[in-house]
């Protein structure tokens, strides 16, 4: 049994995260801004814990930690899932939803390494599981803010992971291509099938259970990330065309009013699904 913690859990792929691990017998804490909805969901699942959280807010995380092991124990796994995602030109950004993204999708995960880890790696055993994006390698027209911080997580990734190696702490990332929340209403999935929060989910799974390093979904969308990155940036443009959706064409702006309203005008639940 281990004790696993998801943020942005009382939602979309958080949720469906947390019912996988409940499923197998693991203590989970669903960590979410909107406390009745993390609640709500681990009154559903055997162990678990619901607690507010801000992972904007290091005082917060703190607390989401220190409850987890005062009523759980050790953590063995964090699944840093939180994040949030406006859609659109990128000369049409709100500065409150650029600055919104940079908080919850790139500091939110940063925050969370520096307060788990340091636990993790005194006990030689842990792993974190970041649900990044399949926008961590490829960027979106239309997406230009959430690509950049899916980017920078990546490498955040890549550096800490190298930085733990030998530690006993696992440092894993998930990118996945367009999954059917409501954080990805009314964009393109483009040329591969929509995801549900279920194959995330199973995704997750599958890289805590080989200790991956990462892992694309569907496994096809690491092919066209590796064509585009050895593509000669001459040509890479008309490749971008083919392979990658154009949200600021194919997107509807309409289906997606209500979502970023509640999530990037203010502090609002976060929807750790990608795009």
């Amino acid at each position: 049994m281990r004790i696993v913690a998801v943020t942005g859990g009382g939602r979309g792929i958080g949720a469906a995260t947390a019912r996988a691990f409940a499923a197998r017998g693991d203590r989970v804490a669903i960590g979410d801004i909107d406390a009745t909805a993390a609640t709500a969901l681990a009154d559903q699942l055997p162990g678990a814990i619901g607690v507010q959280l801000d992972v904007t807010d290091a005082a917060s995380y703190q607390r989401f930690l220190d409850d987890i092991e005062n009523r759980l124990g050790a953590l063995d796994v964090l699944v840093a899932n939180a994040g949030v995602m406006w859609v659109g030109p990128f000369d049409q950004e709100p500065e409150a939803a650029m600055r919104r993204q940079i908080a919850v999708n790139l500091e939110g995960v940063i925050t969370g390494f520096k307060l788990a880890t340091p636990a993790m790696r005194q006990r030689g055993s842990g792993h974190v599981v970041v649900v990044a994006s399949a926008a961590s390698k490829l960027a979106p027209a239309g997406e230009a803010t959430y690509a950049a911080t899916k980017h920078a997580v990546y490498g955040y990734c890549t550096a800490v992971r190298e930085e733990l190696r030998g530690s006993g702490v696992d440092v894993s990332v998930l990118m996945p291509t367009v999954v059917a929340t409501e954080l990805a209403a009314g964009t393109s999935s483009g040329k591969v099938a929509l995801l549900t929060p279920e194959q995330v989910a199973a995704g997750v799974l599958a890289l805590v259970d080989g200790r991956q390093p990462e892992l694309f979904l569907p496994r096809k969308a690491g092919l066209a990330a590796l064509a585009m990155a050895v593509t000669p940036p001459r040509l890479r443009g008309a490749l971008q065309r083919l392979l990658v959706p154009n949200q600021v064409v194919l997107g509807r702006p309409e289906q997606r009013r209500d979502y970023e309203t509640r999530t990037l005008d203010k502090p609002a639940p976060e929807d750790g699904s990608v795009s």
